[in-house]
């Protein structure tokens, strides 16, 4: 891999410090002296990544085409294997609003 400190995108021992303070990661200067050469060399292989041509190429999430097999989305209305007692459900509740259960508000 080529040095990113040749490059104009390089990362320093501070830099790898706070990232790794944000992070909540303890890292020791040894550490940080060995990543910092790495990342550097990871936001440049990210700039080398901006350099490419991607005009017209349609965004992928597989390398496969797939298709999900899909099924009517309709309510079951049978009480005993689901839907349509919401109202039987309701009277269980101790507090309920239209058609919901209420709970209290939790913040921590």
């Amino acid at each position: 891999m080529r040095d990113a400190s040749r490059n104009g995108m390089s990362v320093d021992t501070a830099t790898v410090k706070k990232i790794a303070s944000l992070a909540r990661l303890a890292i020791t200067d040894e550490d940080a002296s060995r990543l910092a050469p790495e990342l550097g060399n990871i936001l440049h292989w990210i700039e080398q990544l901006e350099q490419v041509n991607t005009q017209g190429v349609e965004p992928m999430t597989a390398v496969i085409p797939n298709s999900l097999r899909l099924r009517d989305d309709v309510v079951n209305a049978d009480p005993l294997t689901g839907g349509g007692i919401r109202d039987l459900l309701m009277k269980n509740a101790p507090q309920a609003e239209h058609g919901f259960f209420t709970v209290p508000k939790v913040i921590e």
